[in-house]
């Protein structure tokens, strides 16, 4: 029974023991005293219940103590448990204090919040970054396509790197920029002889306001010349004057037919109406002999009158050598 006793206690002892080096770092106490951080074994224990690491925690504070930063536990544990990185924003702020730069915790702290990677800004601020522009195309007075390349080099602004515009919009600004230099020019020619126009004048457009960035230099890499926008658009114009005149041509030719149908219509309605007259003539002939305003002797003599007609016009036709020659011309007149 007593044997049993003692294995309860030695269990419960290292229980005790797990439990305790569980909750209570004291390799870490150890280690930050070493270092002269002051801090109690109560704050680490603190840091285990509130779910802070404090392995990440103590290594960041001896960091910022060791370069003489003047960092808070408070401070370090507020930021830890709002997200942030605080390893980063220390070294920010190491790096800062290294070459000059005026940077608090709290700045960096919120640019980290910020979801920016504030390490990278500083070192930024340090050695300028050069972003190269995808090519940018535009068209000059004269019609020529040209496609633009820049470097544009910039530093960052630590203070506007929170509620600045990032290098999407930098890059957007300088193509702008381009578009207008190229656009204005009155030859192409202008812009290859002096590249160095665009950088001028995109430089002068204060470009970096309201981004987190400052604009040092804007480098035109490369100048190529593209289309012939200015041609194709003409040949394009042409192409559809020629298109429109064709559709009117094709519109005053379906008049025209139109028109020579409804004149076709009327010869054939006048015909009929002729033959119709002519239809009514024996009958109006018929009807004055009946009722006796046309003699017999009149209607034979009305007979000889257009018998002796007939052959007047055929003695005539006859007797016309250029009638003869117009019916046979294969026949002299002297053959007749």
């Amino acid at each position: 029974m007593s044997e049993i006793m003692l294995g309860i206690v030695i269990i419960a002892v290292i229980l005790l023991f797990v439990v305790f080096f569980r909750y209570v770092p004291i390799g870490l106490w150890i280690r930050a005293r070493a270092s002269g951080v002051p801090l109690t074994i109560f704050s680490l224990i603190g840091m285990r219940l509130r779910r802070v690491s404090p392995q990440r925690l103590v290594d960041t504070l001896i960091m910022s103590s060791k370069a003489g930063l003047g960092l808070s536990v408070n401070q370090l544990e507020t930021h830890f448990l709002a997200g942030g990185n605080i390893e980063r924003v220390v070294k920010s702020l190491i790096s800062a204090q290294q070459a000059g730069i005026k940077l608090t915790f709290e700045q960096a702290g919120a640019i980290d919040l910020a979801g920016r990677d504030v390490l990278q800004a500083v070192q930024m601020s340090v050695i300028p970054k050069v972003i190269e522009s995808p090519p940018v195309a535009a068209i000059a007075k004269d019609g020529i396509e040209l496609r633009a390349k820049a470097r544009v080099t910039v530093r960052t602004s630590i203070q506007q790197l929170v509620g600045g515009a990032g290098e999407e919009t930098v890059m957007a600004r300088v193509g702008e920029g381009i578009v207008t230099t190229i656009g204005s020019a009155v030859s192409h020619k202008e812009v290859l002889e002096n590249p160095d126009k665009i950088s001028h004048t995109v430089l002068n457009k204060g470009l970096d306001a309201g981004t987190a960035f400052e604009i040092l230099s804007i480098d035109i890499a490369d100048v190529d010349v593209g289309r012939n926008v200015g041609a194709q658009l003409q040949m394009d114009q042409a192409e559809a004057d020629r298109r429109i005149a064709q559709a009117r041509a094709e519109e005053r030719r379906a008049m025209a037919v139109a028109r020579e149908q409804e004149m076709k219509a009327e010869v054939q309605e006048m015909r009929a109406k002729v033959v119709a007259a002519e239809a009514e003539v024996p009958l109006a002939l018929a009807d004055a002999l009946r009722t006796g305003k046309l003699g017999v002797m009149d209607y034979y003599q009305m007979q000889n009158v257009k018998a002796d007609t007939q052959m007047r016009d055929g003695i005539a036709k006859a007797a016309d050598p250029a009638e003869e020659n117009w019916e046979n011309p294969h026949d002299s007149p002297g053959k007749k």
